[in-house]
């Protein structure tokens, strides 16, 4: 929206994109109607349009950046404590279940097919998604140098990049196959890759 809100107004349109995001994650996103949600929400459609006046795209990329915040909100508080190799232990435990969870449907992929992937606005949201969970776990690699668990000269954005692609692959499996044998490999795998690089003990 163009205007800005009022707390009001931004708790009401909170409230729309996540029931709007409850009747995706229960219908789909190719037959939910905008209907669905007003019904959802007790949301009138004239109080609807006023805060999405470009209909069902702009609900459905409202609901896009909700759920790519819920794929970070989910793995914390442990994505942002990635301070000891037990931490790291507990993250990946959080990954695992969260996608073991969710099984082969994804909802945040769902909604890029609708709206298309390639548009700036569903870009931006990948981009951003992809950035933040980046940078989380390169902040938990130099959280091992600060403590003398990994020395100083690890590639730490390389490593934070190397380990996203392996759960972004483990995941892509999980959703091919409904097993999530690949995502724990993946992530197992780049953990112990982490821990080589650590110095030895004296």
């Amino acid at each position: 929206m163009g205007a800005k809100l009022t707390a009001k107004g931004r708790a009401t349109r909170s409230r729309i994109v996540e029931g709007a995001a409850e009747v995706l994650r229960e219908k789909g996103v190719a037959t939910a109607t905008l209907e669905d949600v007003m019904a959802r929400t007790s949301t009138s459609k004239s109080q609807l349009f006023h805060y999405f006046p470009a209909g069902k795209d702009e609900v459905l990329l409202a609901v896009a950046r909700f759920e790519a915040d819920q794929v970070i909100e989910d793995q914390q508080p442990e994505l942002g404590r990635l301070d000891s190799w037990e931490a790291w232990e507990r993250w990946r435990d959080v990954v695992v279940e969260r996608y073991e969870a969710q099984g082969d449907t994804c909802p945040l992929g769902s909604l890029f097919l609708q709206v298309g992937r390639s548009t700036p606005g569903a870009r931006a949201i990948v981009i951003e998604l992809m950035r933040r969970w980046q940078e989380g776990l390169a902040a938990g690699i130099r959280s091992l140098q600060a403590t003398g668990r990994l020395p100083a000269g690890v590639d730490v954005d390389a490593r934070a990049a190397a380990l996203l692609a392996a759960v972004q692959g483990g995941v892509s499996i999980l959703l091919s196959t409904g097993r999530s044998t690949h995502l724990r490999a993946a992530l197992d795998q780049g953990i112990e890759d982490l821990r080589r690089a650590a110095p030895p003990l004296s």
